[in-house]
């Protein structure tokens, strides 16, 4: 009877770890089908190294600056951004190959809303973390800003781009002008960045990005990278019209 017991309290002991495993610590009522839409229901571990940095308020709801970091994290392949009650709730992909697999941002929140990284490692494994963010909410309806500007179609997908050097790494920041517009304002259709690359000398991808309607309006993100030196770099991708972006960054 004894062995027993100690078997059954073994079993209930292995159901609160795996339990304790999959709970959400940001309590989240969508995140059950959202774990079973963007990972195929695959087993999630909430991990404190992988940290969401963003403002618990919002005080522009078309512009919420967030930071995804990985602290002590080897061979991430694979960094998913999502928002968990936006209208559309995928905002990037990211692949950093030889980049380091952090970045930071800008998204539109139309309400309150956790922010999540899930984050895929080279054995296939996931993990998340993320942070809530008050919004006063908007974000993601509101037209852009730039079509009411005369030239807005000449700066369309123009790149600006600064890099700094620490003698081992660098750091990278683009800003490209784009609407980013969600389809989701009244008579305004769909119009967004889908694909995002940095590129060597060489034409080797050094990172790529899927991004999505929810960014904010001419995106801006900052990455670390392996130090390149003087070569420049290509910044290469498209938006969902099929307009191109090609630059070159002089370092």
């Amino acid at each position: 009877m004894k062995q027993l017991f100690a078997t059954f309290g073994l079993v209930l002991g292995v159901m609160h770890a795996v339990h304790a495993a999959d709970a959400d610590p940001l309590n989240s009522s969508r995140w059950p089908d959202l774990q079973e839409r963007y990972l195929e229901g695959a087993p999630v571990v909430f991990d404190p190294r992988v940290e969401v940095i963003a403002p618990r308020v919002a005080e522009d709801s078309m512009n919420v600056p967030v930071t995804v970091r990985l602290k002590d994290m080897p061979d991430v392949t694979r960094v998913v951004v999502i928002a968990d009650f936006n209208p559309i709730v995928k905002v990037l992909d990211f692949q950093p190959l030889v980049a380091q697999p952090g970045l930071s941002f800008r998204i539109k929140l139309q309400q309150a809303s956790p922010i999540r990284a899930l984050v895929q490692t080279s054995d296939g494994k996931w993990y998340a973390g993320g942070s809530w963010v008050d919004a006063a909410g908007g974000g993601c309806t509101a037209p852009s800003t730039g079509h009411g500007a005369p030239d807005w179609a000449e700066k369309l997908n123009q790149v600006q781009a600064r890099v700094w050097h620490d003698g081992r790494n660098q750091r990278v920041r683009l800003r490209i002008m784009h609407p980013m517009d969600t389809g989701l304002a009244p008579g305004i259709p769909a119009f967004y960045i889908e694909q995002l690359a940095i590129e060597d000398e060489k034409g080797d991808a050094l990172l790529r990005l899927e991004t999505f309607e929810p960014l904010s309006e001419n995106p801006v993100f900052s990455f670390d990278m392996p130090d390149t030196g003087s070569a420049p770099l290509r910044i290469v991708g498209r938006d969902n019209n099929g307009n191109r972006i090609d630059a070159k960054v002089m370092q």
